[in-house]
């Protein structure tokens, strides 16, 4: 954390006079609009525009350049701060401590436009973002409030109000600060019996903490909840839309507690610290049941728990659900529906290759079929197919498990990965002998799916006689339907769009308008709510077929498909940005090579 302005409670605030706004205040000449010329944020041409109003209206250029907003709030309160030598501290990834928020009430946040978001227990020190750091009366209230030594941070003003809103609003903050509150009496020196310690973590505050900590994970829809050990603190962060929020800033004394309640729970060695271990318990949020598959790894600052949510309601997509459509919706179902070959699904970790395959699985079970799968692990149980988890200490492996299904009947076998020479070959000899076989492979998009098999040692001809479609995926955030705005984007962005899309690009769009969330209630300011996946289907034809026999690359493979009419995971997700589904930052994000 960067050094900042101490204000202790003793030292005198008489050098700045009360009222004073910051957006009139220079160090010897120098402006804030200096400051932002020279970091190439200000032209040249703005500057001297701003020069001349203010000479003509008689005014500061940074009350000028304030009031004209022709450079980001963000980027004006830093260069503020830097003139005042005030550390600047941007809101959006900041990490709130609960207790540090339940030390000033939101009428006194509100008052002043700050917000607490750090205490440190040792020094009595509170660290407070304000939108105007040289408020005398804001700073000496709050001293006089709290009697704590105050460590103030420069801050935008929207990201403050913005900060306040969604912290004082949040139920996690409150009663977590209501419970540390609670553990207080707990860390005051005791004498403990060791064969206690259970009694100790049952204690209604730690409870309380896990209890939140996971309610808010099921309301606010993450996917993992991260529990990291820092060297002073504990952080809490959760996984939303596939993107890490920071959301709790826990003191260290809870931390151990913290772990061995969340152990406890998923049935784990308590007094083990040194091993990796893993563990899994239900939890239950109104009607919402969720299945935890608990991680808990050491590491320098003590034992780290990932915790991914597996939503037993909610039910499986549907391929349409997902984003698939048009040509490749087309193709894909054209792939399922043949009775014998292999159709693989790739992309990187978390890109969805799962879900894609439960909806196909879903879409094929009937009762006149035997569906069998090979998972690691098993993520959602779907009535009807035999699910088989991998359990290698016992021997049972995918190669392992794929030979023993061979022996078991099935029409159609998932395979949760391919991983190496011996999975490849059965993978394709029960292809050969009439059966349909689906699996996922690590590989950045549908033309690379052939060269990595022929890489594990699969022979080119069986290969073309096999495979019936790759297909490559990522997952975009979709823009929140509830501050869904239209704006329009440079006109450098839209022709980069026409050239990437080509015959594709719409004729009908004739307005230029893309869309973007503002951020609400709703999305947690974020402006993203849900997800959707991008795709490519690359189908083998006869020509792919044919291009196998002399073990192509994967450029050429794209080439070819491309020529058939193979829509691109970008292409894809260009046309969902039109389409106002998603936003341009997003597709990037995620699809750019």
């Amino acid at each position: 954390m960067p050094t900042a302005l101490q204000v202790p409670p003793s030292q005198s605030q008489t050098t700045i006079p009360s009222g004073v706004t910051t957006s009139a205040v220079t160090t010897g000449t120098q402006t804030v609009a200096d400051i932002l010329l020279s970091e190439h944020t200000l032209t040249p041409e703005q500057y001297q525009d701003i020069k001349v109003k203010s000479a003509s209206e008689g005014r500061s250029p940074d009350e000028l350049l304030e009031k004209m907003n022709v450079v980001p709030e963000e980027k004006f309160a830093e260069a503020k701060a830097k003139l005042l030598g005030i550390p600047y501290i941007s809101l959006d990834t900041a990490s709130f401590s609960p207790y540090a928020l339940s030390l000033l009430s939101r009428a006194v946040v509100e008052r002043f436009n700050v917000i607490p978001f750090h205490y440190d227990e040792k020094t009595k020190t509170l660290s407070l973002a304000m939108s105007n750091p040289i408020d005398v009366e804001a700073v000496s209230f709050i001293r006089q409030k709290t009697g704590l030594t105050l460590k103030t941070y420069a801050a935008s003003p929207s990201e403050v109000r913005q900060a306040i809103d969604q912290q004082y609003r949040q139920e996690l903050v409150g009663e977590v600060g209501e419970a540390l509150k609670e553990t207080e009496e707990l860390n005051k020196p005791r004498t403990l019996d060791s064969t206690k310690i259970g009694e100790i973590i049952k204690e209604a505050p730690i409870a309380k903490i896990v209890s939140t900590i996971l309610e808010y994970a099921v309301n606010s829809r993450a996917s993992d909840v991260h529990i990291e050990p820092m060297e002073d603190r504990v952080r809490v962060r959760y996984r939303i839309d596939g993107i890490l929020y920071d959301r709790l800033s826990l003191p260290k004394t809870v931390q151990e507690a913290l772990v061995s309640r969340i152990k406890i729970l998923s049935e784990m060695k308590i007094d083990e610290h040194r091993s990796p271990q893993d563990g899994r318990f239900n939890f239950k949020v109104g009607e919402n049941e969720v299945d935890l598959r608990i991680s808990v790894l050491p590491t320098v600052f003590g034992e780290k728990i990932v915790m991914r949510l597996l939503r037993k309601s909610g039910g499986i997509p549907t391929l349409g659900d997902l984003g698939l459509s048009g040509t490749a919706l087309k193709n894909l179902e054209t792939s399922i529906l043949r009775p014998h070959g292999i159709i693989i699904v790739c992309g990187p970790t978390g890109s969805g290759k799962t879900t894609t395959l439960y909806a196909v699985l879903a879409r094929l079970n009937t009762t006149r079929v035997n569906i069998m799968s090979l998972e690691d692990p098993v993520e959602y149980q779907i009535p009807g197919v035999n699910q088989v988890q991998i359990n290698p200490a016992v021997g049972l492996t995918f190669a392992a498990g794929l030979r023993a299904f061979l022996r078991q009947d099935p029409n159609i076998i998932l395979v949760g990965e391919i991983r190496d020479q011996e999975t490849t070959d059965l993978a394709l000899q029960a292809a050969l002998t009439g059966h349909l076989v689906f699996s996922t492979l690590h590989t950045s998009d549908a033309s690379g799916v052939l060269p990595r098999l022929i890489d594990l040692g699969a022979e080119p001809f069986l290969l073309a006689s096999t495979m019936n479609a790759m297909v490559g995926q990522r997952i975009v955030r979709k823009i929140c339907p509830h501050c869904k705005t239209s704006y329009i984007p440079p006109q450098q962005l839209i022709d980069e769009m026409k050239v990437v899309l080509g015959p594709l690009f719409p004729k009908d769009k004739t307005d230029g308008k893309l869309y973007k969330g503002k951020g609400c209630s709703e999305c947690g300011e974020s402006g993203y709510l849900g997800r959707v996946g991008i795709f490519e289907v690359m189908s083998v034809s006869e020509k792919i077929a044919h291009s196998i026999l002399e073990k192509p690359d994967s450029s050429s493979l794209e080439k070819i498909a491309i020529s058939e009419g193979m829509i691109t995971m970008k292409q894809d997700g260009y046309m969902k940005v039109l389409q106002g589904v998603s936003t341009i930052e997003e597709v990037l994000r995620v699809a750019q090579e």
